[in-house]
């Protein structure tokens, strides 16, 4: 089976999962009547972090491929913009 058919499979059975357990953690942070930009960044930071831990989980097998280092760069930014609306 072709690398970036198995990645993609991968990333379709993992990431929802960890899009719920973020999206709860989002959810009981607005419950808590949090800013909204903090609740959000420290939403985004989570989540990039989760995601990126996903990526480097199958890092040897798939570092090489194109669709793994672009899901890898759009993890990383998404963990900066988190980090970003913490800072402001």
């Amino acid at each position: 089976m072709d690398d970036n058919k198995i990645l993609l499979h991968y990333y379709l059975f993992t990431i929802p999962q960890i899009t719920v357990f973020a999206g709860a953690i989002l959810g009981i942070l607005l419950i808590l009547h949090v800013d909204m930009k903090k609740a959000l960044g420290i939403f985004a930071t989570f989540y990039g972090v989760l995601l990126i831990i996903i990526a480097a989980l199958v890092r040897n097998q798939f570092s090489k491929l194109p669709l793994y280092r672009i899901s890898l760069l759009f993890f990383t930014i998404f963990t900066l913009l988190g980090i970003l609306l913490l800072i402001m």
